[in-house]
């Protein structure tokens, strides 16, 4: 279970009470203690948030007209913001930024995920390779650049970084920011300290930012302590954040420390990482819908996949719609997070595996049908058709009930926000005007 899990089933618990008293707060706080010490929270940090939950909770009475849940949601909310740190927002503007860290920290790939995430922004960038020790170092970091679409400088075989640094300076004048990965080990010692300060001393970075994977919880803590005295951090990116039951520790221990966090890493693809906000974070881990990043991601997915209103229309919802909605959201990122945008964090699995194998064999299936069939679905409860489409398509009828399930899942899903005035007056804005 991860933190967002436990946070929610600990809140709902709370749905049934008619007042709030301090035997029902203790309880919760246990609930929420367990949730974020499964989560790798620091323990003093734990108790810390819970005693203030408890003291906030019982101070005055539960306001008029306000339910037990969204009075102790609103106070979880706020502590855990505080607990979180802040919010990054960075200068579009030349810059030169420096990226450190420790060997499975995911460095070389947020390299060309922060390049690329400039470039989007109208500066060019280009990436820098100073890896000398990591065997291959050189060629992922030249797959991902071209990947990226973004600029590279490196030299193979060489190990004189200053040589490196000074040609790649003059080789990507015309960039507007360059991003430089480092060597890395397996902990920070004396040798990376030296290496790390040439490096910096010949790059002159604007921004140094350190590379923490999720996974490794609370130790994010001392790993910044230890980057920051040695080199004097700008910042730290907390990557695998989608993947990571440790995520929170990690956030909380880096904010302990006293170092902001600027991205986190949300999953594998290159655009997958987000500017760190912890209101939204933590919105996101509750359940809260995040209607401003939900309207971003859908308007750039529908623009790279060149969908109109019409398919994108959830009152529209036929196979043909199903199939563009389902290819559009699959460029959002992982389905786990897009739901959580939307509020819904706990939508089952099997409904966010959407995998590009899916899509397509889904595509195949639709093609199979009848362009009555793809227009009415009530029509495939026919076990013939079922049948026909299956052995048309080259597939199981496994597979075609898995699409209609899928199909009606997503149906029911949009048939909650069919009376929400505010989604749809939000969802009016996904795309532009026809």
């Amino acid at each position: 279970m991860d933190l967002g899990e436990g946070l929610r089933k600990a809140i709902a618990k709370l749905t049934g009470a008619t007042i709030i008293d301090a035997k029902a707060i203790k309880e919760f706080n246990k609930e929420l203690q367990k949730a974020l010490l499964s989560a790798d929270v620091e323990v003093n940090l734990v108790f810390e948030l819970t005693q203030r939950i408890e003291a906030e909770a019982l101070k005055e009475e539960l306001p008029a007209g306000v339910s037990p849940k969204d009075y102790i949601t609103n106070i979880v909310y706020d502590e855990l913001v505080k607990l979180m740190g802040g919010s990054y927002e960075p200068e579009i503007k030349p810059k030169r930024i420096l990226l450190l860290g420790l060997y499975g920290s995911g460095k070389t790939t947020t390299a060309a995920k922060i390049a690329k995430f400039y470039q989007d922004r109208g500066m060019s960038a280009a990436l820098l390779a100073c890896d000398v020790s990591r065997p291959a170092a050189y060629e992922q970091l030249q797959t991902l650049a071209k990947q990226a679409g973004v600029g590279f400088f490196g030299i193979k075989g060489e190990k004189d970084i200053r040589k490196i640094i000074r040609s790649g300076i003059g080789e990507l004048k015309d960039k507007k920011v360059i991003i430089c990965d480092t060597s890395g080990r397996n902990a920070l010692d004396a040798g990376l300290i030296d290496e790390l300060k040439i490096v910096a001393d010949e790059f002159k970075p604007d921004e140094k930012m350190l590379v923490i994977n999720a996974d490794i919880g609370q130790v994010a803590g001392k790993q910044a302590r230890e980057f920051d005295s040695a080199v004097k951090l700008t910042g730290v990116i907390v990557t695998k954040l989608d993947g990571s039951g440790r995520g929170g520790g990690a956030l909380s221990a880096v904010k302990a420390a006293n170092v902001g966090i600027t991205f986190i890493g949300t999953g594998e693809k290159l655009d997958a990482i987000d500017l760190y906000d912890s209101k939204k974070f933590v919105g996101r881990l509750l359940g809260i819908p995040d209607l401003e990043s939900l309207l971003a991601n859908v308007q750039k997915a529908v623009k790279e996949a060149n969908v109109t209103q019409e398919e994108m229309n959830p009152e529209q919802l036929n196979f043909n719609t199903f199939y563009t909605q389902l290819k559009t959201m699959n460029k959002m990122g992982p389905l786990k997070n897009v739901m959580g945008m939307i509020g819904l964090a706990d939508v089952p699995k099997d409904v966010l595996e959407s995998s590009e194998d899916k899509l397509k064999k889904y595509k195949v299936i639709i093609d199979s049908m009848t362009k009555e069939e793809r227009l009415n679905e009530k029509l495939l409860g026919n076990s013939g058709r079922i049948k026909r489409i299956a052995k048309g398509s080259g597939t199981s009828e496994k597979d075609v009930r898995a699409l209609i399930g899928d199909f009606n899942k997503m149906k029911k899903m949009f048939g909650m926000f069919k009376n929400n005035r505010d989604f749809r007056k939000q969802f009016s804005k996904f795309v532009p005007k026809q």
